[in-house]
């Protein structure tokens, strides 16, 4: 007679992997349980899309975000002035007035400013629109880069003792240097430019998701089912990929929305101090450093990529929080 605990019972393993993978799963697992035992009819686990539809957080927020996105692709559709064209018969002029250039024919040509101009004479307009693509790329790079480096680290730390006081240190030392000064220090090194930029702002939240993903392994690696596959001789790159990783991508994911909403942030504040992307590349940070010198006579420089920027910050952080709600087995009963 076998015993119950027995590790290789039949569909035992198999089943106690999932549910140790997905916390969700084994809830509903254990609802349908209960109501086969209570002789009701079993429950339909609610699928993932489904649970994310009815968070207004995520609903809204990527409503917004696709919004700020189609914005920023359809920006040469939606606008047929250039961003960098200067015009100094057309400076600082408020939304709504007309000014008058000449076209590429030589014939001069009257248009309103639907947001006003610049001290260059440049269309607000037009350099918000635009504006959006570097805001949105910056945000999703830093992203992927510190979550993938973070990840890396984060799984081979807390996977390895030996190596985790070592790691943790180093983490705990960049976690020291305030973020924007550590970013800062590392665009006037390298020279501004959307890749310093990118990498300057990566590199402190890099700790953040280290420390995330070595708090996740530290409890996974003492599960029944990760220490049979160590019993057993499985490479341990094969128990990282197939036991370990799962159980990081849904908290990744969060952490990713708050990491890109603090890019976001923080490149704007760096092109506002003028250090980040070059002046003359229209972002929502460099129009408003454009408008500080005249914002008691036209505060519209500073308001109009000002309200952008919040808006999309905004619907980030909405994003994250509907996600963490949804893919958080204790919220989820909530949503």
């Amino acid at each position: 007679m076998k015993s119950s605990t027995h590790l290789d019972a039949p569909g035992h393993s198999l089943t106690d992997a999932l549910m140790a993978a997905d916390p969700l799963a084994a809830d509903d697992a254990a609802a349908v349980a209960g109501d086969v035992a209570g002789g009701r009819q079993p429950r339909v686990p609610v699928p993932l899309w489904r649970r994310l539809a009815r968070n207004l957080s995520v609903v809204i927020g990527g409503l917004l975000i696709l919004a700020i996105a189609l914005i920023g692709v359809a920006a040469p559709m939606i606008t047929s002035d250039d961003p960098t064209a200067i015009n100094p018969a057309g400076r600082n002029k408020a939304p709504g007035e007309e000014i008058s250039f000449r076209n590429d024919d030589g014939q001069r040509v009257k248009k309103t400013v639907l947001m006003g101009t610049d001290g260059l004479g440049r269309d607000i307009f037009a350099r918000v629109v635009y504006g959006a693509r570097v805001s949105l790329i910056v945000g999703i790079l830093v992203s992927v880069v510190s979550v993938a480096v973070g990840l890396f680290i984060g799984l081979v730390s807390g996977y390895y003792r030996w190596l985790d006081s070592i790691v943790m240190r180093i983490m705990d030392g960049l976690m020291a240097i305030p973020s924007i000064l550590l970013a800062i220090a590392l665009v006037s090194l390298s020279g501004a430019s959307l890749a310093a930029v990118v990498v300057a702002i990566a590199i402190p939240e890099i700790p953040r998701v280290v420390r995330l993903v070595r708090s996740i392994v530290l409890s996974i690696r003492e599960e029944p089912y990760v220490e049979a596959a160590v019993s057993v001789g499985t490479p341990t790159p094969k128990i990282l990929y197939r036991h370990v990783l799962p159980n990081t991508i849904a908290p990744l994911i969060v952490q990713a929305t708050y990491i890109c909403a603090s890019a976001i942030l923080l490149e704007a504040i760096l092109s506002f101090l003028g250090v980040g992307i070059p002046p003359e590349t229209p972002t929502w940070g460099n129009i408003m450093a454009e408008g500080r010198g005249v914002f008691q006579l036209l505060p519209h420089n500073i308001l109009i990529p000002g309200v952008f920027l919040t808006i999309t910050v905004l619907a980030v952080n909405m994003l994250g929080d509907g996600l963490r709600d949804t893919l958080d087995p204790r919220m989820s009963k909530k949503v």
